[in-house]
């Protein structure tokens, strides 16, 4: 859902659930989500974000302030990695022992592509299966420009950052990808077959285009 205020647009996903009460939570990319009990009508989810519009546009401007200028990582104790759309800290996800910091930065990209390779492993197979296509080979890369690849031999290809986002992003790469097995070209049949699998698929565009480059060592 979306609503206007100020003159800016506030984009929200809503859950429902068997809790009494409407809460908002934004992570740490500004991501919106608004948790509400069943039932609950779009007019009255709406007006519990207007009440708090003031607060929301604030945080995101804050979080989009402190992403204009990407900085350097820490690769301390204090340094902050994304995973799956979460921050963690170093020693969080890899084992830090007396490693200098270009030891830490090559054992965290390895985490980062064999986490890819896991995850881009098994969710692949359930669009595959969908789809009735079947790549050639699939392969975890580095790429500075591109989230995946499709060749026309059939053989696919997933930056190893995927691992940073969110797994419905992910998952949104591994359909566009497997939807280029159908469609080589961006016309309106490959468009159509995107989102009969994912109809929002546009905000997970959106999310790569906004937060793509925080996804980085």
């Amino acid at each position: 859902m979306k609503i206007e205020y100020d003159n800016q647009v506030i984009e929200f996903n809503v859950q429902y659930g068997n809790g009494k009460k409407i809460s908002i939570h934004i992570d740490s990319s500004g991501r919106i989500t608004l948790k509400a009990p069943k039932k609950t009508s779009e007019e009255t989810i709406k007006g519990v974000v207007e009440r708090h519009g003031k607060l929301i546009v604030e945080k995101l401007q804050s979080i989009e302030a402190n992403k204009e200028t990407p900085k350097l990582k820490e690769y301390e104790d204090e340094g902050k990695f994304l995973y799956l759309g979460k921050y963690y800290s170093l020693q969080e996800l890899i084992e830090t022992g007396d490693l200098n910091e270009e030891e830490l930065k090559l054992k965290l990209k390895k985490f980062y592509f064999a986490s890819c390779k896991k995850i881009v492993g098994e969710r692949i197979n359930r669009y595959q299966t969908q789809l009735r296509v079947k790549p050639k080979t699939i392969d975890i890369v580095e790429s500075r420009t591109k989230w995946g690849s499709c060749s026309s031999d059939k053989k696919l290809t997933f930056n190893y950052r995927l691992a940073m986002a969110p797994v419905e992003v992910i998952d949104y790469v591994i359909i566009h990808e497997l939807c280029h097995l159908l469609h080589m070209n961006h016309d309106r049949s490959f468009w159509r077959k995107v989102g009969s699998l994912m109809p929002d698929y546009k905000e997970k565009e959106e999310y790569l285009a906004r937060y793509g480059r925080a996804m980085t060592l």
